[in-house]
């Protein structure tokens, strides 16, 4: 490997500072890999969670490994060079053990890269048992692995907490043969083997799964169930992350709220969180470092005592960030905290623009709390507002996106009048997303708009707000939403696409040449009654899924 390449992993290592180093010599090799780049994998709470699990295991060596940057993987493939991993500077092919966090399906599409990188076969049927097991886990996985399940020999479905001490101790222990080994590790909780399980399909939908003899019928999504047996905080602080100088400590996981669309309410349940003495232990030692603290869950209005803690960081000559705020839940303690700490903006997410649509998802909020909640950030100082709305969610029409351009109006209208009064600027930033429907979410079953009518709905935003003052529009692109979607509600034969697009390297051309109906896959509404690719997991309450989805289009089964 060239010695540019060498010299800025070093350089990446030496810029880091915890108590992570991988253990030397001996042992299970294995190599933690985000198919990523490092400053997305180093700004992951999970991946570092992880990295630090493995590294703790007896008998465990673990290395890392990345996505290389774009200028190096072009020099990578004009050279032919090897992927190598950061802290030992190994092949891939040369561990025991590949294991790929994912927490985004669209890092699906770097597998085949990193395969190639490596000089892995991508296909685990293909591989010869000298080669690396390959396993992965991941907020990606606990939805729907099958895009990728072919590249893959072992899956975990769930938290990393529960599964990997006992995985590990089957791996470590070791079996005649690689086929004796997966069956023993497919006993196992939260463990699933793909070669175990041969789905059959009929156009776009699967309508069948065979089992093999021993594999479980249904493989369970695990959960940790002990919140309290240790912190989920950065491990290793660098500042090549989104989050440099930052500390991070998860408060809670999971969501008590169960949005309709939101998967994050489902996956993780039951919603936990962490005791107030071990988050505030947490939380001190990264003011003691001198580190900006950075409160980690799906909804940090929620957490109970938040105020409190706010107070004590500020108190403790700190400074702190929040992941978001609940609208209907803000706590007054942790807005003058904010302010103290120096906050500028706030991100709040009214979701749906309409009160139908809010309803509709069950967002639980009305304008009127939306705009109080506005009206206390703002008489706090904080008049950089970032609004999250979804368009296309199912049933949609122009009056609803008229709403929205109404609600965002008014609450701009009342950022001028602060920033006048206070003679500065303020700033609402709208933030719209293509809704997506996820597995295990009561949507799951509907369909994504079409491209061609997110895009007139976002020029029709453009034209109502655009030109407005003080207000910024970004949304994220309606054929990357359709990308998300396909590889979200897609099954094995995904695999081939993956492998297609990155041979072309052009997703677009790989999905003209492609025999798949793809659309089948996102724009056709699932009958209630219809398989599911990611059926075989138990950790949805299906029952409670299908009550909430007639609940919310007044009891009409989808068709």
């Amino acid at each position: 490997m060239s010695w540019k390449i060498i010299e800025r992993k070093r350089a990446l290592l030496a810029g880091e500072s915890g108590p992570v180093t991988g253990k030397g010599g001996g042992g299970l090799s294995c190599c933690l890999v985000y198919p990523n780049r490092y400053h997305s994998a180093m700004s992951n709470l999970g991946f570092q969670a992880v990295y630090a699990m493995l590294n703790a295991l007896p008998g465990v060596t673990c290395d890392r490994a990345f996505l290389p940057e774009r200028e190096e993987l072009e020099e990578m493939e004009r050279t032919r060079e090897t992927l190598l991993s950061l802290e030992t500077e190994r092949p891939l092919s040369s561990f025991d053990l590949i294991a790929f966090s994912i927490s985004f399906e669209s890092d699906y599409l770097n597998l085949p890269v990193i395969f190639r990188l490596s000089g892995i076969d991508p296909f685990s049927a293909k591989r010869s048992p000298l080669q690396p097991l390959v396993m992965a886990g991941g907020a990606a996985l606990f939805l729907n692995p099958e895009p990728i399940a072919p590249f893959l020999d072992l899956v975990c479905v769930g938290e990393a907490e529960p599964i990997l001490p006992g995985l590990f101790e089957v791996l470590q222990r070791g079996a005649e043969s690689r086929r004796v080994l997966l069956a023993e590790a497919s006993a196992l909780p939260g463990v699933y083997v793909p070669s175990l399980y041969e789905p059959e399909y009929d156009g776009p939908r699967q309508v069948a799964l065979k089992v093999a003899p021993g594999a479980p019928e249904k493989v369970c999504r695990l959960w940790d169930p002990d919140p309290e047996s240790r912190p989920t905080a950065t491990v290793l602080h660098t500042e090549a992350t989104e989050f440099s100088g930052m500390h991070l400590v998860e408060l809670s996981r999971g969501c008590p709220r169960a949005c309709r669309f939101c998967a994050a309410g489902f996956i993780y349940l039951p919603y936990r969180t962490r005791s107030p003495e071990l988050v505030r232990r947490e939380v001190m030692q990264g003011v003691g470092e001198g580190r900006k603290v950075g409160l980690v869950a799906a909804a940090v209005s929620d957490y109970a005592g938040i105020g409190d803690l706010c107070c004590d960081i500020v108190a403790a000559g700190g400074k702190f960030s929040v992941s978001s705020f609940r609208i209907d839940h803000l706590d007054g303690r942790m807005i003058e905290a904010l302010k103290a700490s120096g906050q500028k903006s706030v991100a709040l997410a009214p979701e749906g623009g309409s009160q139908r649509l809010r309803d509709l998802v069950k967002k639980g909020i009305d304008e009127e709390q939306i705009l109080a909640a506005c009206d206390m950030l703002i008489s706090h100082d904080i008049l950089n507002l970032k609004l999250y709305f979804i368009i296309g969610l199912p049933s949609e029409t122009q009056e609803d996106l008229e709403e929205l351009v109404a609600l965002t109006v008014k609450i701009r209208e009342r950022v001028l009048a602060a920033a006048k009064a206070n003679r500065r600027l303020g700033e609402i930033q709208l933030s719209v997303n293509p809704f997506i429907p996820k597995p295990f979410t009561p949507f799951q079953w509907c369909a994504m708009e079409p491209v061609k009518s997110l895009e007139k709905k976002w020029k029709f935003l453009q034209k109502a707000l655009g030109r407005l003052s003080n207000v910024k529009l970004q949304m994220e692109s309606p054929r990357e939403a359709y990308q998300q979607a396909l590889l979200s509600r897609g099954d094995r034969r995904l695999a081939e696409l993956l492998i297609e697009a990155d041979r072309l390297r052009n997703w677009k051309e790989a999905l003209r040449e492609t025999e798949l109906d793809c659309d089948g896959y996102v724009h056709r509404e699932v009958p209630l009654d219809e398989m599911l690719p990611w059926d075989f997991i138990e950790g949805g309450d299906t029952g409670r899924l299908k009550r909430e989805y007639l609940k919310a289009f007044g009891g009409e089964a989808a068709g």
